[in-house]
């Protein structure tokens, strides 16, 4: 538990303290919710259930998007800055694009995740680690008025807050309590797998992403220094294909006689479009509200951006009187994460519907046409996104809506 919650979180005349804001699950959504409420002067408490830093499955690439949505002065503890990107349709067909500009840049999670909780905690957030969040009560004797939520933890302690973000994960508890739907479940493999200087040189400012075997699927190397990040993902459901889609894609790159360091795997989870992101006063955001891109199941720029958001909305919340005025302020969240993310979500399901047709069609824009990799380095290095390419180019978005 952090001494900095145990000097602080002392009950005072019998009665527990009551923060502005409780903010569960510390990966990138929360640290950037807890940032953006603390800065506004409130009383936020970040609960993570691990100790910190702690591994996550995740490429961790940080395009431009992640990086605009970074808290001010943030320092991003960047393993390789990418420049080019080698692409391949199952192994065949490769061809290496390259830009003058950096794309994106690869961060290890661990490391990047505790930075981001460093800067809440500078910003003046409470953490506290070690911490299973159980349940959240809305409704009872646990709750002593309506202006209240009721954080109950697998102890059987009981907290008490204005306003609750969730950002617990994929498998979210809190998005459990708001309702989230979701329409899109894919699993991720993934393996860190440390190489010889030699081979690091070898792919160095440059990733592999190859257009896989299976519906939907594909699988990506990204360099970090002295170790590499291989994964593959693709739809739930096919898990010994995936498998040996891995295992395959490991043995073709010449690593099967590398021993990895960490072997993991993951489900990532989309929303549907009807998901409700709040109830009363508790807001979901990032993966436990099922926001990432479908395509590519790009998930960091979506965790920060709704992140930030939901911490300051949750602000507006915590200084709501009455159920009323709470509800109009999660409606407000709830309309600019659709306005935005939702707008590049719809987008990006239907690259992912062209995408599971016609590979090899997606395949060859990218490496001969120079729209497409602008495009593609458009997005990655944040100048455009594919929502703001579909609305400015009408042409781009008929010929998206007719191939998919």
């Amino acid at each position: 538990m952090s001494s900095d919650y145990a000097a602080r979180s002392g009950e005072s005349g019998g009665h527990p303290e009551v923060w502005d804001v409780v903010v569960v699950g510390a990966g990138p959504a929360g640290a950037s919710a807890a940032h953006a409420a603390a800065s506004a002067g409130r009383r936020v408490l970040l609960l993570e259930k691990a100790e910190l830093p702690r591994y996550k499955t995740c490429g961790g690439g940080i395009i431009g998007p992640s990086r605009d949505a970074l808290p001010p002065g943030f320092e991003l503890p960047l393993r390789d800055r990418v420049c080019a990107v080698t692409f391949s349709l199952n192994g065949r067909m490769a061809r290496t694009r390259r830009s003058r500009q950096t794309l994106f840049g690869l961060v290890n999670r661990p490391e990047f995740d505790a930075r981001l909780t460093e800067a809440a905690q500078r910003a003046g957030a409470v953490l506290r680690t070690g911490t299973q969040v159980s349940r959240v009560e809305q409704h009872g004797p646990a709750v002593p008025d309506r202006r209240t939520v009721a954080v109950v933890l697998s102890t059987g302690e009981t907290l008490l807050a204005r306003a609750v973000v969730g950002a617990d994960g994929s498998a979210s508890r809190i998005g459990a309590h708001v309702g989230v739907k979701l329409d899109q479940v894919d699993l991720g493999l993934e393996a860190e797998i440390p190489v010889p200087a030699s081979v690091a040189e070898d792919w160095a400012g440059r990733v592999l992403v190859d257009w896989g075997p299976l519906p939907g699927s594909y699988g990506w190397v990204f360099p970090k220094g002295d170790s590499l990040t291989v994964g593959v993902i693709s739809a739930r459901g096919q898990g010994e294909a995936t498998k040996r889609y891995f295992e395959d894609f490991i043995a073709r790159l010449g690593l099967a006689g590398f021993e990895a360091s960490v072997s993991s795997g993951h489900l990532t989870r989309c929303r549907a479009d009807d998901s409700p992101l709040s109830r009363g006063r508790v807001l979901v955001c990032g993966d436990a509200a099922g926001l990432l891109e479908p395509w590519t199941r790009e998930g960091i720029s979506y965790a920060l951006r709704s992140g930030r958001m939901a911490g300051e909305w949750a602000v507006r919340i915590a200084e709501a009187q009455d159920a009323v005025d709470a509800r109009r302020q999660a409606l407000n969240y709830a309309f600019a994460v659709k306005a935005g993310l939702g707008a590049e979500m719809a987008v990006g399901r239907r690259m992912l519907s062209v995408f599971e047709r016609r590979p090899g069609l997606l395949h060859s824009a990218l490496i001969s046409l120079p729209p497409a990799w602008k495009a593609f380095a458009g997005i990655t290095n944040g100048s455009t996104s594919l929502a703001e390419i579909v609305r400015n180019h009408p042409v781009a978005g008929r010929l998206l809506s007719g191939l998919g």
